[in-house]
């Protein structure tokens, strides 16, 4: 399992604990080296700044400065340290604001256990393409942290939906190949769940241009069943990793394991049910593979 389900899941999926979305962890007093890399002094400072300097934004069309977008989400690592090393950088990420990766099962499982979720505006999409009110972030707990008292304004752009209507929508992401992500304000309280394309700054920064790694593959791997794939190629349009090939030999699509991200929406538009969801650490070669192509030690 990745290091966050060691850290802070006791073995089990870190994302699934109810000590991690508890109010408890919300207000606990942090650490020192959580103050200085989050360079705030709670919880709550750090969600407000991200609201203004993400949210905000892609609500209002408003766009910030660089400076403010990089300060609401960055650690003071990447922000003043002229020259750190991919090592201070990624321990800094993954204190502060990281993901990872879950499929449409595990999506509904936090769902499941969340007191509330509501949909709101992608600040990524804002920043990438200059488009506001495209909703494809969906925050958990947003009643806890005061921002309807303290940003009046923003909400006629939010929706507070039922369990069931956000299961509807992320069924609907999933089928449009979109990626299901879940993501961290001071590691481990959980701030809410994303649905990602190359317009996500995560994604666009991680995969796209080849950056330091922001968020967890998943739990999981996809496999194909030969015996039911036709090689239709459906599946390889979902792919966002550069994980399926095609034989032309056999007339099957083959998913590399050490490439696939576990994500699991190329099984939405397969007409055969031949792909499925596979424990990562039942295969041996990537069972440690979270980050990049090669096992984590």
């Amino acid at each position: 399992m990745c290091e966050y389900c060691t850290k802070h899941g006791e073995g089990k999926k870190w994302y699934l604990q109810m000590k991690n979305y508890s109010d408890e962890l919300l207000h606990q007093e942090l650490s020192s080296i959580q103050k200085d890399l989050a360079t705030t002094t709670t919880r709550i400072e750090w969600i407000h700044r991200f609201w203004e300097n993400f949210e905000m934004p892609a609500i209002t069309g408003i766009p910030k400065s660089r400076k403010e977008l990089a300060v609401a989400a960055l650690s003071s690592i990447e922000l003043l340290k002229q020259q750190p090393s991919e090592e201070e950088i990624m321990e800094a990420r993954k204190t502060v604001h990281f993901g990872q990766v879950l499929p449409i099962e595990d999506v509904e499982k936090v769902i499941d256990i969340v007191d509330s979720i509501t949909r709101m505006p992608c600040g990524c999409r804002f920043m990438t393409t200059g488009k506001t009110d495209k909703r494809y972030c969906f925050g958990v707990g947003l009643d806890k942290w005061g921002i309807m008292g303290k940003y009046p304004d923003a909400a006629s752009s939010l929706e507070v939906l039922s369990k069931e209507e956000a299961k509807k929508i992320f069924r609907e992401y999933d089928e449009e190949g979109l990626i299901h992500s879940i993501w961290t304000a001071i590691s481990p309280y959980v701030v809410g769940m994303c649905n990602c394309d190359r317009d996500c700054g995560a994604y666009k920064g991680y995969i796209e241009k080849g950056g330091l790694p922001q968020f967890f593959r998943a739990e999981y791997i996809c496999q194909v069943d030969w015996d039911k794939c036709t090689g239709c190629k459906s599946c390889m349009s979902q792919c966002q990793f550069g994980a399926q090939f095609y034989s032309s030999g056999l007339s099957k699509v083959y998913i590399n394991p050490t490439r696939c991200f576990g994500c699991g929406v190329c099984r939405a538009a397969c007409p055969e049910g031949a792909i499925t969801l596979v424990p990562r650490k039942k295969v041996p070669e990537i069972a440690n593979v979270w980050l990049r192509d090669v096992p984590t030690k």
